[in-house]
């Protein structure tokens, strides 16, 4: 008999499978998957019979699985390109299905439409412009424990043997909330959903060879793409001076932030009784673009003559007249120069600050991307550049 095999968490590799193709993700520690099942409880109450009985049973029935739950957090790293073909961001499979970019051609490394990269920069660019869908198309995501220190075309899972593979089937990505902590580097916290999570005997078979079909070249240049939150800029600029906004644009010194994408997905689950119904698709919600970020209290002038984080208060505390405000944000997570990451909001409905009372007085503004119209995708895009 095969002795106890334990695993840990620090051993896992994880790979995201689409069209054939499979990314390499490299999580940090606190990943997660989970499924529950939905029950119905019959109970019986009833007053005394003969002899003071009383019939107190129960029964459980199992009427469905609920839809899988996954959750990881990587760093966002740019891609690297070298040689004729662009290489792969280590997260761009991922934002694919987040825009619902379509279909993955290998020969060019590229998607139908929505993550689009260059050769010539190092640079791709992520837009919603596929996502106005009413279902999103799904990858298969692989958590392999035990795989640290092995080849993909070695592992060897079951009872007593070094891996563990559970699957995630059919999964989306539901969300995804960008960190940039002063002192930190800029993480990515994805969770999404899945019809089912099964445990696998092998990675798929893959033909000719696993190393053709694996992309993890972010990975391979580790010290060179991960970007700095210190380094981050914001642009803010109005159409002013428009009410509320005396200013055309406001210089702002970050000192934290946050930029959230939520898909606000939905599984479908049939309700037959007398069988375990399981979820047999997913159903998109409205997409919501919000965040928040924090500076300081600056009340005096700005080098540039542009309004101060004061100003930027007073303007939105005295706007009572204006229904929806709007001014334009662009963040460069990382600085200016690449590495980094930039996000570009041009109608961000900002939110009163509210004042944080420290040994700096400091604020936090919340802010909402908002499309040009009910039916447009433009309520922001994002860019990796590497060079």
């Amino acid at each position: 008999m095969p002795a106890p095999q334990l695993q840990l968490a620090r051993d896992t590799h994880v790979y995201a499978e689409k069209d054939g193709y499979f990314w390499k993700v490299p999580v940090l520690d606190g990943f997660s998957f989970s499924q529950s099942n939905a029950t119905t409880e019959v109970t019986l109450s009833e007053m005394a019979g003969a002899n003071n009985s009383s019939r107190r049973g129960r029964k459980l029935f199992t009427d469905a699985f609920e839809p899988a739950e996954w959750n990881l957090q990587m760093y966002a790293r740019p891609y690297d390109s070298t040689g004729p073909v662009v290489s792969g961001s280590t997260d761009e499979v991922l934002w694919s299905n987040f825009v619902n970019a379509g279909a993955y051609t290998h020969s060019s490394r590229s998607f139908a439409a929505g993550v689009d990269k260059t050769t010539s920069t190092a640079h791709m660019d992520i837009d919603f412009n596929s996502s106005n869908v009413a279902a999103l198309e799904t990858f298969n995501l692989y958590f392999v424990l035990g795989a640290c220190g092995t080849a993909a075309s070695a592992y060897n899972a079951g009872p007593g043997n070094p891996q563990t593979i559970y699957k995630v089937a059919n999964a989306v990505c539901n969300s995804v909330s960008m960190d940039f902590d002063i002192d930190g580097i800029l993480t990515l916290d994805w969770s999404g959903l899945g019809t089912l999570i099964s445990e696998e005997a092998a990675m798929p078979v893959i033909s000719p060879t696993w190393d053709t079909k694996i992309i993890s070249d972010g990975i391979a240049h580790s010290e060179a793409n991960f970007i700095r939150n210190r380094l981050t800029t914001l642009g803010v600029a109005t159409a002013g001076p428009v009410a509320p906004f005396a200013e055309t644009s406001y210089e702002l010194t970050l000192t934290g932030g946050n930029i959230s994408f939520e898909n606000n997905i939905t599984f479908l689950t049939p309700e037959e009784l007398c069988v375990v119904n399981q979820p047999i698709g997913n159903v998109t919600g409205t997409r919501n673009i919000s965040g928040s970020f924090t500076c300081y209290l600056n009340a005096g002038d700005t080098v540039s003559g542009a309004g101060t984080s004061a100003d930027l208060f007073d303007d939105l505390a005295s706007g009572t007249g204006v229904v929806t405000n709007s001014a334009a944000l662009t963040f460069s997570i990382g600085g200016g120069s690449a590495p980094k990451v930039v996000v570009n909001i041009p109608t961000a409905h900002l939110e009163i600050p509210t004042h944080s009372i420290e040994d700096v007085i400091s604020l936090e503004v919340n802010f909402h991307a908002l499309p040009g119209d009910l039916d447009e995708t433009n309520e922001a895009t994002l860019e990796y550049h590497n060079s």
